[in-house]
């Protein structure tokens, strides 16, 4: 008779917590795909202009930073389940801003719903984070990622080829199954239970921005490269769900494969993920995420050389399975730094998301500004350039260990009480 050890026990309940948080956020991310990419679309055929697109999918982002630098300090002993649920108010709510832009398309309706949506994503990186710095344990964290990775990227996959089948039955209908979408995701995480009910002690004091910026000027200088490393990563991200969803419509008006032009950027993380969690990678973590990532930019830069469907498929396949190894490995660096800061965290993990929404804050204006002048295809292949040249001096220049200054990060917790 087989035994199972304490270990092992402990273990497959970890496994089973991170596959419960897994299916909650599929849920919540397939309405939120399925609103990506038609948010862009929409976007353009109301401005004319795909400049005006960045500019306002932008400003979500700009109200996500925002987020960063308030939310530390705003959370008080919140526990994961409670930034789920927060997260999925601002997803309905974002839908409901939608619907009715579509009635009267009012810039100021477009900039409300941007705002609601850059909140929302904070309120999910926020619980992810906290789930996995506190759940899985230092081995398998990157492992961890790497599977949530596989959920996501299975939302983000799906989520274009439902919306374009929905708009088929109307201007408004993404948005609504959108809605219902994110209702399931409510519904698994209220019969989830204890599960992610760890709470975030933090201590509600007074919002000071001044005070987070310097935090974030002291880790900044420890952990530079993976967060510049983020930021190229979220600025790959953003130029494929704006300008790579215009791309995907034109590809798609010339065959039914050029419409997967889109699915296929999210395709390889379905299995990629499990890869790298049975790679089990938890030493040298961020050499390798950089050197996938410049293999990543090659391929992104090639794509603007030819315009054939065939081509182009191939090239977003193979860049994207770069990418899904990039994504696990770096969060986990994240993870292990996270979990070293104890109490503190808050302050990594604000910084950390801040990458995001920083990309998503020039990707897109800069992506509109160049696809207005040389169009989209050779959109793909400024980006990619500048990926290379900035992976290449990350490669040469990143130590082997990023140290934290621990004396100065418990002063923080001396000055907080």
């Amino acid at each position: 008779m087989l035994i199972k050890t304490p270990a092992s026990i402990i273990k497959n309940a970890m496994w089973s917590r991170v596959i419960t948080l897994c299916v909650i956020i599929f849920f919540i991310l397939l309405g939120d795909a399925i609103l990506s990419f038609w948010v862009p679309n929409l976007l353009q055929d109301s401005l004319k202009s795909s400049s005006a697109m960045g500019l306002i999918i932008s400003f979500s982002s700009i109200v996500g930073l925002g987020a960063d630098l308030v939310l530390p300090e705003m959370l008080k002993t919140i526990t994961v389940k409670k930034l789920l649920i927060a997260g999925i108010f601002a997803s309905i709510l974002f839908s409901l801003a939608l619907i009715t832009s579509t009635f009267r398309p009012f810039i100021v309706l477009f900039l409300f719903a941007m705002a609601v949506w850059g909140v929302y994503y904070e309120f999910l990186g926020f619980s992810q984070q906290q789930f996995i710095s506190d759940t899985v344990s230092l081995k398998s964290r990157s492992g961890a990622w790497g599977i949530l990775r596989v959920f996501r990227d299975l939302a983000y996959f799906l989520g274009p080829l439902l919306a374009g089948w929905l708009l088929t039955k109307g201007d408004r209908v993404p948005a609504y199954f959108a809605i219902g979408f994110t209702l399931v995701g409510f519904i698994v995480l209220s019969f989830s239970k204890k599960i992610h009910d760890r709470p975030v002690e933090v201590d509600i004091k007074k919002v000071n921005v001044y005070e987070e910026l310097l935090h974030w000027k002291v880790l900044f200088k420890r952990v530079w490269p993976i967060i510049i490393l983020s930021v190229m990563i979220g600025l790959v991200d953003a130029v494929f769900w704006t300008t790579g969803t215009v791309w995907t419509e034109k590809l798609a008006q010339r065959s039914f494969w050029g419409g997967m032009f889109l699915p296929f950027y999210t395709l390889p993380a379905l299995f990629v993920g499990f890869l790298v969690a049975k790679w089990g990678v938890y030493k040298g973590k961020k050499k390798l995420s950089i050197k996938f990532f410049i293999l990543a930019g090659i391929l992104l830069a090639l794509l603007g050389f030819n315009d054939n469907i065939a081509f182009q498929l191939i090239l977003v396949f193979a860049l994207s399975v770069m990418l899904a190894v990039v994504y696990p490995l770096s969060d986990g660096v994240y993870t292990d730094i996270i979990a070293r800061m104890g109490r503190e965290r808050k302050h990594m993990i604000g910084l950390s998301s801040s990458t995001s929404s920083l990309a998503y804050i020039v990707g897109p204006i800069a992506a509109g500004f160049i696809a207005d002048v040389v169009g989209e295809r050779m959109t793909f292949s400024f980006f990619g350039i500048f990926c290379l040249a900035v992976g290449l001096i990350l490669l040469a220049t990143t130590p082997k260990k990023l140290k934290l200054p621990q004396n100065e990060i418990s002063s923080w917790e001396k000055a907080a009480r």
